[in-house]
């Protein structure tokens, strides 16, 4: 079994920076990643990672979007720069285990508005 809780959204204006934090408990993840859903949008991938570090970002965030994985507390990152309005989404941490079972966090919203 996984346990994925995420932290860190919030409001942000336009061109600020924000940093989720996915902790993950139980069983070991080849993958995590991030990924959002906007009201009336299906959920995209924002950014994965690898459990031997490659990454993977969708066009939309590349050089604004920074993922990480911290493998001594079990945590993947997003570093989020630059945001603009069109970031605003619920956010999504996804792991996937190396039989490929894949679990889901709660999500946390990340508003980008004046």
């Amino acid at each position: 079994q996984v346990h994925l809780v995420e932290s860190g959204g919030g409001l942000v204006q336009p061109g600020g920076s924000l940093r989720l934090s996915c902790a993950a408990s139980g069983s070991s993840l080849y993958i995590m990643g991030w990924y959002r859903q906007a009201p009336g949008q299906p959920r995209e991938l924002v950014a994965d990672i690898t459990n031997s570090g490659r990454t993977n970002y969708a066009d939309s965030v590349k050089d604004r979007f920074t993922i990480s994985f911290e493998s001594a507390i079990r945590t993947a990152y997003l570093q989020m720069t630059s945001l603009k309005p069109e970031d605003t989404a619920v956010y999504y941490c996804k792991g996937i285990q190396p039989g490929g079972s894949s679990h889901w966090g709660k999500g946390t919203l990340v508003t980008v508005s004046t």
